[in-house]
Parts: structure tokens; C-alpha cells; sequence
């Protein structure tokens, strides 16, 4: 009953024998297969007995499986794998193209199948007047047309930054160069504006290089937005019912009570406002918050802060000063933060002793800093690119990996150089890229990046010649190694000694 054919007799004459017997395996069982099975008889006795002999070598074994870490953070790929890094998808808008406008923003929806880019300017020109235009595509629509968004919406001033909603793919808001703050539902195709804060004297009086659902917010109906500006103030923003953002809480960075290991000696102590260009929430505790700032400094801040900020501009609630500690400055202004979302949970899933919380850095200085919360010096510097550094971003499945856009600028003269997309991996090297990518073959600097959280396969990246280009990593991005968060806590001990 083991083969499907009969006893085949060595005489050649007979290998084509049609002798032959089907089983039912695939196929429903028959009233006789029933009856056979009903008619087998265990020995439980004798299984019992069997099992007693074996209980205490396997309670052995699973004790020393579940002592084990040599699968750490393996997870089954059921996938196909890749091993080369290549170009999935590239998106623009014609008439934003036309225009002249560069993508300043993108951002990946809660579902990881929509990604949307905001249109605007970045270098020199007249941006207050300009109009511009926030645009998404759905990747896993059958008939996507890379040249034809699903979805454009018309924005009168340029939009600098964009964010998804962190649950409701539909919701997205973005920052505008005139200080605003916009709520768009893009399932509403006639008026997608749902809320936005308007001109007054909360708004920000600079653009709005950042803007984040606040975490820890989820309970309220809809979290509550953060914005960051070059006018020093870190706003916390609510939704009304009449459509408007009202002003929830906000802080405000002062030259004055920025931590005097700073050194700002790029400004005049006193009540002179600095800049902020980026920030990245801590993912150990949604309290915690690091900031970029044009002088060159990361700062370490708290949203408990309580210390009031010395602000003269009116605002209809106080503000306060949420910076704790100041780090080890680049030589130029920060353009980019991003906290590791590893780090710390990792190692408090493994019930190990927490290690330091990292984050990294760049800026106009073409360098990436890597940095612990816990002290002042950068554990890592790389000379990433001899031009500027726009964006840095962490991989979302690899501990070791991490992105960074690059890119150089001369707005004197309105034209720009080189631009790249690089993907660095401390795995493999702790001093350059695994891979550098070409973003667009005008050259132009890449501004934006992002991975997505859903499918880690897929990262986007905007650019100066208004162009989105969806890159489709390998399995080597992708798929974490044996210990990896070990090797990340390994180099950031080796930095310290």
C-alpha cells in the first residue's frame, strides 16, 4: 500500500506496465477508510508510559530553547528573496514638474499600500505665492499610472512637510510654508480639508519643517498633531469640532535656557529664538523627544517640562522650555533626526539589562552622527557625502540599517548637483555605504525618505526634480540577522571605550 503501481517486474518489457493502484489522499476518505480508522486501537498504556520516560529529556531541551538566543529576530519569510536593490516604481506629477517644484515630503499610509508626496520648494524662489500640491498613489491598484496620481489636492502655499495618520489611512496633515497646519481626508474627493489651524497669533510665524502624530494620544478620538518650526516653537495641536486645529499646548526653544554644554556660540544668549528643524519621538517613552536645530545641535527634550519658556510672542496659552540636554554639535544645521525603534524594547523583551537609546543625525555637514541619550559626544561619526544631508531614517526591521538622502544645493545660482539615496548597514561596515542609489539622472538632491513600516521591502524617496521613486530593497535590507540588536549594543560599547 506504499506505492501507487503494482510489483514492476525487472524484464524491460514491462516498464510500462499499466498495473497500478490510486490512494485517496487527496480526496475525501470513503466509508471504508472511516471504518479502518475506527477500527485502530491505541495502546494508551503503553503511550503513557512512553511519555513518562521521555518527560524530564524534553522539559531539558525547552528549557535550553527558550534559554537560547541564536534566532533572534529570525522571522519566516515565506516571500521571494531578492538580492539586488532596483527601482519598483517612479511617480510624479506632470504639472507639478512643470512648475518647477521639488518634492519636500512623503509619507506611507497606516496600511502601507498608499504613498503620498507634498510639492513645494526648498531652495531659493519666491515660495509664498507659489501653489502647490499634495498627491498619493495607490501601489496595489491594478491599473496605477505613475504620470496620473489618484488623488491631487490644491494647496495655495507650498507644503513642506507631510504625515499619514498612524490608524486612519485616509487622514493626512502637512505643514505649510506660511505657518498653517492642514487635516486632508482623501476619501473626500470634493472638499478634502477637514481641519486646519488658520492665520493667528498661535500659528507659527515660520514654515513648518515637521509635522507628527503626537504618540501616546491614541485613546482621543484622533491623536493630536505636533508641528515644529524655524520660529522656535514646538506646537501640540487638537481638533475642534468647527474644523479648526486649536493650540493644545507648545514649547519654545531660547537661546538662553538651552543646556550651557551647548556652547551656542552661533547665537547671542538671551531670548533670541532657535530654530527647529527636526525632531523624532523616543519609541521607550513617547514623553521623550529629540530635536534638530539650525545652530548644528541635537537636543534631548521632554514634553514634562515645566519650566516656562522666555517667549515674548503672544500666544493664548503659555509656553514652556522642554530641553534637557544638548549633544555634541555638526558643524552645520541639522536637517534630520531619527530615533532607533529597536534599541531599548529589544533588549526589554529579552529581559536583559536596558542598554543606552540611540538616535541619529545629519546635516548640511555631509556627516551622520550616531548618539546615545546618554551622554554628549557622538558614539559614531561618518563622512557620509561631501555634500549635504537631508534626511535620516532607520530601518523599521533592521537594527543595523538605516538610510540617508543626500544631496547639494547652490541657491545663489538656482541649480543643484548631485543627489543619492544611500543604505548603510554597521553589519557589514561601520565607515561607508553598502549601497549608494541614483536617484534621478538630472542629478538633483534627494530631500526625503521613507521606509515602509507595513512592507519593509519598499522605500520612497522625493526629489528636487519633483520626482518620487518607490526603491524595492533586498532580502539583505530586510531580514534581520541572528543577535543584530546584540551587534548594535556591541558597536555603540566599542564607541564609548
Amino acid at each position: 500500500k506504499s506505492c501507487q503501481t503494482g510489483r514492476i517486474p525487472t524484464a524491460e518489457t514491462a516498464v510500462q506496465s499499466r498495473s497500478s493502484r490510486d490512494t485517496g489522499v487527496q480526496a475525501d476518505p470513503g466509508e471504508d477508510a472511516i471504518q479502518d480508522f475506527q477500527q485502530v486501537q491505541v495502546d494508551y498504556r503503553s503511550l503513557l508510559s512512553f511519555l513518562r520516560r521521555v518527560e524530564d529529556a524534553v522539559i531539558k531541551e525547552l528549557n535550553k530553547n527558550w534559554s537560547s538566543r541564536a534566532f533572534d529576530g529570525f522571522e519566516v519569510n515565506w516571500t521571494d528573496q531578492s538580492e539586488t536593490v532596483s527601482c519598483l516604481h517612479t511617480l510624479s506629477y506632470p504639472e507639478a514638474r512643470d512648475q518647477n517644484l521639488q518634492v519636500t515630503s512623503v509619507s506611507w499610509n497606516a496600511t502601507g499600500s498608499v504613498v503620498a508626496c507634498s510639492y513645494g520648494r526648498l531652495d531659493c524662489g519666491d515660495w509664498s505665492t507659489e501653489k502647490s500640491y499634495v498627491c498619493t498613489w495607490n501601489l496595489d491598484r491594478r491599473g496605477l499610472n505613475p504620470q496620473r496620481p489618484d488623488l491631487v489636492v490644491d494647496v495655495p502655499s507650498s507644503v513642506m512637510c507631510l504625515a499619514f495618520h498612524p490608524s486612519q489611512p485616509s487622514l493626512i496633515a502637512g505643514g505649510l510654508f506660511s505657518g498653517e497646519l492642514v487635516v486632508w481626508d482623501t476619501s473626500r474627493t470634493e472638499d478634502p480639508v477637514m481641519w486646519r489651524t488658520g492665520m493667528t497669533d498661535d500659528t507659527h510665524t515660520d514654515p513648518v519643517y515637521q509635522v507628527n502624530w503626537l504618540p501616546g494620544t491614541t485613546h482621543r478620538s484622533h491623536p493630536w498633531l505636533l508641528s515644529v518650526s524655524t520660529d522656535g516653537k514646538i506646537l501640540v495641536w487638537k481638533e475642534e469640532r468647527d474644523g479648526r486645529l486649536a493650540l493644545a499646548e507648545g514649547f519654545a526653544m531660547v537661546a538662553q535656557q538651552i543646556p550651557r554644554s551647548a556652547q551656542l556660540k552661533k547665537f547671542a544668549r538671551g531670548e533670541a529664538a532657535v530654530g527647529v528643524t527636526s525632531l523624532s519621538f523616543s519609541h521607550f517613552d513617547p514623553r521623550v523627544f529629540v530635536v534638530g536645530v539650525e545652530g548644528g545641535y541635537a537636543l534631548k527634550c521632554s514634553m514634562a517640562a515645566e519650566t516656562p519658556a522666555l517667549h515674548r510672542t503672544g500666544s493664548s496659552i503659555p509656553l514652556r522650555a522642554p530641553a534637557e540636554l544638548a549633544f555634541a554639535p555638526h558643524s552645520g544645521p541639522i536637517y534630520s533626526v531619527c530615533c532607533s525603534p529597536f534599541h531599548r524594547q529589544l533588549f526589554f523583551f529579552l529581559l536583559l539589562p536596558c542598554p543606552r537609546n540611540l538616535f541619529l543625525s545629519c546635516g548640511t555637514d555631509g556627516q551622520v552622527h550616531l548618539y546615545s541619550m546618554l551622554q554628549t559626544q557622538p558614539l559614531v561619526s561618518l563622512q557620509l557625502s561631501k555634500h549635504y544631508l537631508f534626511c535620516v531614517r532607520w530601518s523599521p526591521v533592521r537594527p543595523l540599517v538605516f538610510a540617508a538622502a543626500s544631496g547639494e544645493g547652490n541657491c545663489n545660482k538656482c541649480y543643484c548637483f548631485t543627489g543619492d539615496v544611500h543604505l548603510f548597514d554597521f553589519e557589514k561596515s561601520s565607515q561607508k555605504p553598502t549601497v549608494s542609489l541614483k536617484q534621478a539622472a538630472a542629478q538633483c538632491p534627494v530631500y526625503c525618505l521613507e521606509f515602509n513600516v507595513k512592507q519593509p521591502q519598499l522605500l520612497a524617496a522625493g526629489d528636487a526634480a519633483g520626482t518620487v521613486k518607490v526603491w524595492q530593497l533586498s532580502s539583505d535590507f530586510t531580514e534581520q540577522g541572528p543577535r543584530e540588536v546584540n551587534h548594535l549594543e556591541q558597536l555603540a560599547s566599542e564607541s564609548t571605550d
